[in-house]
């Protein structure tokens, strides 16, 4: 009888990493039923290492383990290459495993953007369905490093800063602190041949860029630790921002007066006794509960400045269809409480008195 082959470093480590990261998942009670984790399985290395790790867990009943590939249609041969992928899913002993083809739309997010819109929305619909406990996705640390690059040329705040959260509702990344290498050593491990996106390598994206100049670039000039260290600066952000947000909305709550006919009312001197990075969240969160997409930097700066009493009154277009103004004397009052001393948000689809009607701009 041959003997079996050493297990590699980099899977058992992996295997710690997926078992930390479905913690409650594998501990929950179905029901009787052992919870099913589903794998977003691409065919390329990270996804397909995943596929591999998690399949372990299914031959020990730890849990069942399905997959998802999802084919956006963009390159000649993507059906083919989704095809692949779910045949390496079954052959790894996954069940079940469905390919979802979607429609990337143009709808003004640009191609990345609207790619991964309908790649989350195929993974929601079918999780649904499955009612799966778990999506596993596969970024690693590298994928962090980039997140963290492209959000430092943005000029994004700390959220954006923080990269991507190990959990976000049903979706776990457990591979945020693995490289990329370790992960196709893990492929080569289990005999899988991946397939490598070509545009991953396409100067075309922003990211891919990233990818294949910049952050080599940075590890040649600053050191091989630079992705570590971008992945580290993204956890410590990440908690960061997980704190400044809770505190916002706390203060947003305290704050909030409802304005009547669909605006919203922030007293003045509540928002100024608040340190600027709250007072900025609050109005983001005041204008998103209308319906506006996230405000810029320099929205936000632009209605504090409303503020300051010098000047106009407003409005301040905040993105989307929602506007900000300062009312002052011998404007008409909102109906019930006087509304001097406060910022008035209204959405143009609302008629409050005094707002303008804006108009929704391009969105990026």
């Amino acid at each position: 009888m041959g003997r079996r082959p050493r297990l590699l470093p980099a899977v058992g480590t992996a295997r710690n990493m997926l078992e930390a990261s479905l913690g409650d998942v594998l501990r929950a009670d179905a029901g009787g039923r052992t919870p099913l984790v589903l794998v977003a399985c691409s065919g390329g290395p990270d996804s397909l290492a995943l596929a591999a790790v998690a399949a372990y867990f299914a031959q020990t009943d730890r849990c069942r383990v399905g997959a998802v590939v999802v084919d956006h249609g963009l390159q000649e041969g993507s059906a083919r290459a989704a095809e692949g992928a779910a045949a390496a899913a079954r052959g790894l002993g996954l069940d079940p495993v469905e390919v979802r083809r979607v429609e990337v739309r143009k709808d003004g997010m640009g191609p990345e953007a609207s790619a991964r819109s309908a790649r989350y929305a195929a993974l929601d619909d079918v999780a649904a369905r499955l009612d799966a406990s778990a999506v596993l996705l596969g970024h690693t640390l590298d994928d962090q490093a980039e997140q963290v690059l492209l959000g430092l040329a943005r000029g994004s705040g700390t959220r954006s800063l923080a990269g991507m959260p190990p959990r976000r509702g049903l979706y776990l990344r457990p591979f945020l602190a693995l490289r990329r290498q370790e992960t196709e050593a893990i492929c080569a491990f289990y005999n899988l041949e991946p397939w490598h996106d070509p545009t991953n390598q396409d100067p075309a994206f922003a990211r891919s860029r990233v990818r294949v100049e910049v952050l080599p670039f940075l590890e040649d000039q600053l050191g091989p630790g630079i992705a570590r260290a971008l992945a580290r600066s993204a956890r410590i952000l990440g908690q960061d921002a997980d704190l400044l947000e809770r505190l916002s909305a706390e203060s947003y709550r305290s704050l909030r007066i409802d304005g009547g006919d669909g605006t919203l009312l922030l007293p003045e001197d509540g928002l100024l006794a608040l340190p600027a990075a709250l007072r900025q969240r609050v109005l983001a969160l005041a204008a998103l509960e209308l319906g506006a997409y996230q405000p810029s930097f320099e929205r936000l700066r632009a209605a504090e400045s409303l503020l300051d009493r010098k000047g106009s009154a407003g409005p301040v277009q905040l993105g989307g269809k929602v506007s900000v103004h300062r009312q002052v004397r011998g404007r008409a009052v909102l109906q019930g409480e006087g509304s001097y001393g406060n910022l008035v948000l209204s959405s143009n689809r609302s008629n409050g008195p005094g707002v303008k009607q804006s108009h929704r701009p391009t969105q990026e």
